[in-house]
């Protein structure tokens, strides 16, 4: 009995180690539709206990939240299958939530970085209209030898900073929102600060950048779910299973 109880202990430590590590972005979508938290409120969800007969998710707030598992697990080796089909059921409900999660950002090469650095030398530039007068770091240094593309800058200085920073916030809040927050970047994780302030700095290119880690991921899964459905017939035809929680060991 006791070697029982030890077990279970140690495959629940297992269990919540591994979820907490690996799939807190499945975690903040239990809390989204089970709890009916927003993105923000379930940002930092994580595993603080778990039985055969639910599982207790808390949050920074320190609110705790309870999802019952109906039916009960008989053991804790179905664990896995149980949270692969709550993910599901999120997600399915959610449908503003892709299954694909978005966990690296990928700076700008070749073009794109020449546009970034063009972007934030103008933010940089025209962030105010002095930097285009005598006595400005801007003007001593460099726009002193032309002086008429000086007075250019300074004429025009409110028409490009002001729609820039209008546009580019407009692109970083529709990146947050259709991007970040559809594929689990955490609300103000250093990830969503990375792809939120790339995009108000450059733009378009970051949309770019992340539908291209997105559609990879969904080849990479798509290859493994081809895989492992593969692997199963296999199992079947030899009579084989393999153990449900081996991915949290």
């Amino acid at each position: 009995m006791a070697n029982a109880a030890a077990s279970d202990e140690a495959a629940k430590q297992r269990i919540i180690k591994h979820m907490n590590a690996d799939h807190r972005d499945s975690l903040i979508r239990l809390l989204e539709h089970f709890a009916h938290l927003s993105p923000f409120s379930a940002r930092n969800a994580q595993i603080t206990d778990i039985s055969l007969t639910s599982l207790t998710i808390s949050t920074s707030s320190r609110s705790t939240y309870t999802i019952p598992l109906e039916p009960a697990m008989a053991s804790y080796a179905e664990a896995r299958h149980r949270f692969i089909e709550l993910d599901n059921q999120a997600t399915t409900s959610l449908p503003q939530r892709s299954p694909i999660t978005v966990k690296k950002y990928k700076r700008p090469h070749g073009f794109m970085a020449l546009v970034f650095v063009a972007a934030a030398t103008t933010y940089v530039c025209f962030i105010k209209r002095s930097n285009f007068l005598p006595g400005s770091l801007l003007y001593d240094s460099v726009l002193q030898y032309v002086p008429r593309f000086a007075k250019f800058c300074y004429t025009i200085q409110p028409l490009v900073l002001y729609p820039m920073l209008v546009l580019h916030s407009s692109e970083a809040a529709y990146m947050a929102k259709t991007r970040c927050e559809r594929h689990g970047v955490r609300v103000f994780s250093l990830l969503w600060w990375k792809w939120v302030g790339s995009t108000f700095v450059e733009g378009v290119g970051s949309f770019v950048r992340f539908d291209r880690i997105v559609k990879a991921e969904e080849g990479r899964k798509n290859r493994e779910e081809g895989g492992k459905a593969g692997t199963e017939d296999i199992h079947h035809a030899k009579g084989v299973s393999e153990p449900l929680l081996a991915s949290a060991q």
